[in-house]
């Protein structure tokens, strides 16, 4: 155990409570099984529940408003305001809280892996494993670093602590209140860890874009020719497992800033989706969630042999893996790489309607980016029982406080600045929508991305799509050398009734155009211009 170089004291933190600072990973398994907070699974991870809430409670999050954010902050669904004295009064019960714990757990860590460009945060938990998670997650300062570290943002985090509505101006008992003013984040009433994650995440979102750093929510890896590609995509549409490709050096699974000399990883770990994974499909992520280290939530493991079933969903559809970048074997040993040669959109088409791949323009790219859409996979959030469409800005709108042209505005600079390539990789729905049609084969998703990445899809004949004008290829080798009907290269060949693919497609554009009618005033005639239209 590392001392604090601050104490919580210094912080107006007051507590009677034993305070464990800066276990290391043994440590804190230790602590989490000795608790009763998890278990052991065969070969090492240590298995925990999160209870109801198994995702994110979007719903349940605030901004605090004052004159630090008034003008900087994007308010609306997303951004819900927390006046001053609400937050006020939510700190006062948090921090008298504190002083009921009989013991918390310290870490300070870094976000961020880029040393001009990470924020210092300090995060205080009443849970072992919510500790050894965040511990995960973020990057984890030397020993050296650790004794003159001091935290700029805090984050507190107290699963048992009950909200009060009337009181502290919530929605419910749960809270997750953001205060950029006082550096400080609440999190109570849910033991999903998650949320300490997506709250550094929006830190970052809201501080890097005055440096001119692109925050991202994506994930991203080098390529044998030294070139990075990064994957932006909402939970489900798959970051994590594209991107972590034994061919290819991984950066991360989730969040990164693209500066002018580097992409890099705001963490220090991974957090993939358990369901259903398999060592054929995705042998690395299979293998780092057995090792000891990995922390498995709501995944079901069998009482007496202790082996871990993902494809049973009985506890949550949503259950994740945690665990250090480092145990997927061809992780860059820094976090980060040189500036983007590809910038490939993910989408999980519920609708059937667009195709596996397709080659953007710039303007192009900004649409789509700004667009942001996909599905909501069951689980993700909250009531979310069935994949549902959805825009999501910046294919992140829920962790972006600032308006969503800034990002847009940052992302088309630097595509412009570099020359670099964007696609748009379908991984969602063929043959129909959802419900009728079929999940796009990994396989194929893979065939199609590697040869984008390598250059030799932009050698073939490509096509314009009918409805959202961008290039689509006729035929990929590749597909055929798999044993792929290169049909599903047109989603309405792939539908029984060509009808009913023309009237559904006809629906999405329209949704396109209406969701796009925000941002309008926002962008240039050349990404207006980059619109869907009807065939």
């Amino acid at each position: 155990m590392t001392s604090l170089a601050v104490p919580l004291s210094a912080q107006g933190i007051v507590t009677d409570a034993e305070i464990s600072a800066n276990l290391g990973t043994a440590a804190l398994v230790e602590q989490a099984v000795i608790r009763g907070e998890g278990h052991l699974a065969a070969h090492g991870p240590l298995v925990v529940h999160t209870g109801k809430h198994t995702g994110r409670s979007a719903k349940d999050k605030f901004i605090v408003r004052d004159e630090t954010t008034e003008d900087t902050v994007w308010w609306g669904k997303v951004n819900v305001p927390m006046t001053p004295a609400h937050f006020a009064a939510l700190k006062a019960d948090f921090l008298d809280a504190l002083k009921e714990q009989e013991r918390l757990y310290v870490a300070d860590l870094f976000g961020g892996s880029q040393p001009e460009h990470r924020v210092n945060v300090r995060i205080i938990n009443e849970l072992a494993w919510h500790n050894l998670f965040i511990r995960t997650l973020l990057v984890r300062p030397t020993v050296e670093q650790l004794a003159g570290f001091t935290p700029e943002y805090t984050i507190i985090d107290l699963p048992s602590f009950r909200a009060d509505p009337a009181r502290h101006g919530t929605r419910s008992e749960t809270v997750v209140a953001v205060n950029f003013t006082e550096k400080l984040i609440l999190i109570g009433g849910t033991r999903y860890a998650g949320e300490m994650k997506k709250g550094v995440f929006g830190i970052l979102n809201y501080l890097l874009p005055v440096k001119g750093v692109m925050p991202m929510h994506c994930s991203a890896n080098i390529g044998p020719d030294g070139k990075t590609a990064v994957f932006f995509g909402l939970s489900g549409t798959g970051k994590t497992t594209l991107s972590a490709d034994a061919s290819r050096t991984l950066i991360g699974d989730d969040e990164h800033g693209w500066s002018d000399t580097a992409v890099f990883n705001f963490e220090g770990g991974c957090y993939a989706k358990m369901i259903r994974l398999s060592q054929e499909h995705e042998p690395e992520i299979f293998a780092a969630t057995h090792r000891f280290g990995a922390v498995l939530e709501n995944v079901v493991m069998d009482r007496d042999t202790r082996e871990l079933d993902f494809h049973d969903s009985t506890l949550a559809e949503n259950s994740r893996g945690a665990y250090p970048i480092e145990f997927i074997p061809n992780a860059s040993e820094k976090n980060l790489g040189p500036v983007p040669s590809n910038v490939v959109m993910l989408t999980a088409d519920a609708f059937g309607v667009l195709p596996p791949i397709a080659r953007l323009t710039p303007d192009q790219a900004m649409y789509h980016f700004l667009s942001g859409y996909t599905a909501k996979v069951a689980g993700t959030e909250i009531g979310v029982t069935e994949p549902e469409a959805t825009f999501s800005t910046c294919f992140g709108a829920p962790f972006m406080p600032r308006h969503p042209s800034v990002y847009g505005n940052l992302l088309k600079e630097r595509i412009a600045r570099g020359g670099v390539q964007c696609w748009l990789l379908n991984t969602g729905w063929t043959g129909g929508k959802y419900g009728t049609g079929t999940r796009m084969p990994i396989k194929a998703t893979r065939a199609l991305l590697n040869a984008a990445l390598d250059g030799s899809l932009n050698e073939l004949e490509f096509r314009i799509d009918p409805n959202f004008g961008f290039d689509v290829p006729v035929s990929v080798p590749a597909l055929a050398e798999l044993g792929i009907d290169e049909t599903i290269l047109d989603p309405r060949s792939t539908w029984s009734d060509k009808h009913e693919y023309d009237a559904t497609a006809a629906k999405l554009v329209q949704l396109f155009v209406d969701n796009f009618a925000q941002f309008e005033e926002h962008v240039d005639e050349g990404v207006r211009q980059a619109a869907p239209q009807a065939a």
